[in-house]
């Protein structure tokens, strides 16, 4: 049995169908995982259809759009943990639809539910509709039902956008250590006294990592500029080839933007990020829960985060919910 979404057109017959990809913890007691992808035409337009959690794995929006998609549309039950019952969360009604749109360059609308089910499935709400360039133009309540109104311009087809390589990623460390990132310029006896000071292993710099010729081995780093952070699947071979943390210097000046990319990308390919952006004056890591883990700040040159394995080497964002084999099975679609 398959989680299926249905789209029908203007005049009532059925334009065709999309199977959910991404299985999500209990999915799999009742569903399996489709195996097509592939855009719906319709009278206004070709659809991109996404079922819940196929929205976590970027390249699978990606392909639909590359396939003509004009729009990504989603039905879904975004659920939420209750942490806050004043603000209920959820990585994708909060932080993912906003990119899934941005980096696509297609208006994407999300219909999800609202209450609880059986005491023990909170919902989120938060249906939104969020045009091409990753702006919200309407979202509903997180607690009770509506119906929102937008109006969207559907994208142009456009080509499929270039594969992306990455080199040998090295390996992923087996230890915890900490690492130091920083804009400014140090001279290299100054540098290594402070990482002594700091008991990090290197830092991470505009042009490349230093570190003390006596610490060990660099961990899996891929380098990547803004072509590859900002295609949904510019970091998805590296991380598939095992690089543990993605080092981008940006030269953007768009502080919002870089901090919702860097967020996204850590969470949804459970890997460390560090963003250089000279132009903002700031150096960040972003863990692969998607939060900031140190930032520099004026006067504060030489920032450091502890780097954790175990948290790479996890790529389970829910029971029996593997990011790896989402990706895999994305790329096979």
């Amino acid at each position: 049995m398959l989680n299926s979404a249905f789209v029908i057109d203007s005049d009532g017959s059925l334009a065709g169908h999309a199977d959910k990809q991404f299985l999500w913890h209990f999915d799999r007691q009742w569903f399996e995982a489709g195996t097509s992808l592939a855009p719906i035409a319709t009278s206004i337009g070709a659809i991109g259809a996404l079922v819940c959690a196929d929205g976590r794995i970027p390249t699978l929006a990606r392909t639909l759009v590359d396939r003509g998609a004009q729009v990504l549309v989603m039905p879904t039950a975004w659920v939420t943990s209750g942490r806050d019952p004043s603000l209920f969360e959820n990585a994708q009604a909060d932080l993912l639809a906003r990119v899934r749109a941005r980096e696509n360059a297609v208006p994407f609308v999300a219909s999800n539910k609202v209450g609880v089910e059986l005491g023990c499935v909170a919902y989120c709400g938060k249906s939104q509709i969020v045009d091409a360039g990753g702006e919200v133009l309407a979202m509903a309540s997180q607690d009770r039902a509506e119906t929102i109104f937008a109006e969207i311009e559907l994208a142009d087809p456009h080509p499929p956008r270039p594969s992306y390589r990455f080199g040998d990623a090295s390996r992923t460390p087996d230890s915890a250590r900490r690492i130091a990132i920083t804009l400014a310029r140090f001279d290299a006896a100054g540098l290594d006294e402070r990482l002594r000071i700091l008991e990090a292993a290197f830092v991470l710099a505009p042009g490349g990592m230093h570190r003390p010729a006596a610490t060990a081995a660099d961990p899996a780093v891929a380098y990547v500029g803004d072509s590859q952070m900002l295609d949904p699947a510019g970091l998805v071979p590296a991380r598939s080839d095992g690089a543990a943390l993605a080092v981008w210097e940006t030269p953007s000046t768009d502080a919002f933007w870089t901090l919702t990319f860097a967020r996204t990308r850590a969470m949804e390919l459970r890997m460390y990020v560090v963003v250089l952006a000279a132009a903002q004056a700031r150096a960040f890591a972003v863990d692969p829960d998607g939060s900031v883990v140190a930032g520099t700040f004026p006067g504060y040159d030489l920032a450091s985060f502890a780097f954790d394995p175990a948290r790479v080497q996890n790529t389970f964002v829910a029971p029996n919910t593997d990011v790896l084999d989402g990706l895999a099975r994305a790329a096979r679609g």
